[in-house]
């Protein structure tokens, strides 16, 4: 028999896709031994983990995870292995983490904080009855409704899933003629997600103003921000999210309106323990949430937070999940971004060509995202029809738009339509 005491291992319910996560399992395993619970078999997870237990999805097609068998091989790896904590980086997969944590009586998101993050509908009713400045919206299952909806708000107004990640099925109406349209586009995203947030649509009063990413670390229930992004959006009517901006000295870290407003929405949605990603329109009324994320950010936002502070947030992750008080110094202050390259049009990609580091000023990196034969589909036929992204570093979020612009204009797609 092991002894667990020597054996202790952190769960980490699902991977994720290699190129967006492979720096967070690395760096959770330099901080605690990992067993992986995920769909799949190990491959290039194999070097960090300590050992793994696949557990198919219940739906592969639209990533529908089965929660009880989950449950149920996190309790099969704690008959032989001490559990120090369980997390999670996707977003399909918090709800279910969130259970198995309660069931093995480990420090984490509660369930019902992390409903109230994962359901978009139950944000914004926590959020409101705090007493925060958020958009009117309303939960509505027909079209018809809809459009009663959207004229009684004004236009424009956005229609969006209650559950979906990445934007996707999100889509800005400016008047009636587009509404009944865009509630079939919202509603069918629905539909390739979880059962338990499908059908449906919300429709939000459009709040305008720059848009940031917050990456935070709750413990204990208390939040303290740590990375903050200023995002950048691809062509309306959609809002697929085309790049960030990290200063690792933005003013805004420690702006008190928006530290306000962070700390009051994740003690009323009920966020106590781990880290969470939060979306924040900076509006004429002041910030605005669109979203919390019971997770880290996507889009390797924590991975620009890295290369401008030094700081792990894989390490802090499991570090709120086994109940230690995250701690952290940023060991260097620079500016970092990421722009994700999409092409003009629909069509199958023959070549993608990225240009190396030394090519262009302040470029880190450029990786192609997909391989040739790879159909790319622009909204509404498709998401995240990305090809390639670059990621430069520079003195200031000016210097970096244009090391961005340099290095994008020195990638090139060959595309078939």
């Amino acid at each position: 028999m092991t002894d667990m005491k020597d054996d202790a291992v952190v769960i980490l319910v699902g991977s994720g896709g290699r190129p967006y996560r492979e720096y967070l399992l690395a760096g959770a395993a330099r901080r605690h031994p990992v067993w992986i619970l995920d769909a799949v078999d190990p491959t290039w997870q194999e070097p960090y983990v300590r050992g793994s237990t696949t557990v198919p999805l219940l739906d592969a097609e639209r990533l529908v995870p089965d929660q009880e068998a989950l449950a149920a091989a996190a309790e099969e790896v704690a008959r032989t292995h001490r559990v120090a904590g369980v997390f999670s980086y996707d977003e399909t997969l918090v709800v279910a983490t969130a259970h198995i944590a309660e069931r093995l009586g480990l420090p984490g998101l509660t369930v019902a904080g992390v409903e109230n993050c994962r359901n978009k509908h139950n944000t914004r009713q926590v959020l409101t009855a705090a007493g925060l400045p958020q958009p009117r919206f309303a939960y509505v299952t027909e079209a018809d409704e809809a459009l009663v909806t959207a004229d009684s708000f004004g236009y424009p107004v956005v229609l969006k899933p209650r559950g979906m990640g990445a934007s996707i099925g999100v889509i800005r109406v400016d008047g009636p003629d587009e509404v009944l349209t865009a509630f079939d586009v919202a509603d069918s995203a629905s539909r390739g997600g979880s059962l338990s947030y499908e059908g449906g649509v919300l429709v939000e009063e459009c709040v305008t103003g720059p848009e940031i990413s917050i990456d935070g670390v709750n413990f204990d229930g208390g939040y303290t921000p740590l990375f903050l992004a200023h995002k950048e959006l691809g062509p309306a009517p959609y809002f697929e999210e085309t790049g960030h901006t990290l200063d690792a000295a933005d003013p805004l870290l420690a702006d008190e309106e928006l530290l306000h407003v962070l700390r009051t929405a994740h003690r009323e949605l009920g966020i106590a323990y781990g880290i969470t990603h939060t979306e924040v329109k900076l509006t004429a009324r002041g910030p605005v949430i669109i979203e919390v994320n019971a997770r880290l950010g996507g889009d390797l936002i924590p991975y620009l937070g890295k290369l401008a502070t030094g700081v792990d947030p894989a390490a802090l992750a499991v570090d709120a999940a086994t109940g230690v008080r995250p701690e952290w110094t940023p060991d260097h202050h620079r500016t970092v971004g990421i722009r994700f390259l999409y092409p003009h049009a629909n069509g199958t990609v023959r070549s993608v060509d990225v240009p190396a580091p030394g090519d262009s000023p302040g470029l880190l990196e450029a990786v192609p995202m997909v391989e040739p034969g790879t159909t790319l589909l622009l909204p509404p036929e498709g998401y995240l029809a990305r090809y390639a992204y670059v990621i430069c570093a520079a003195e200031d979020p000016d210097g970096v738009a244009e090391a961005l612009d340099k290095a994008a204009a020195l990638t090139t797609l060959v595309l078939d339509s």
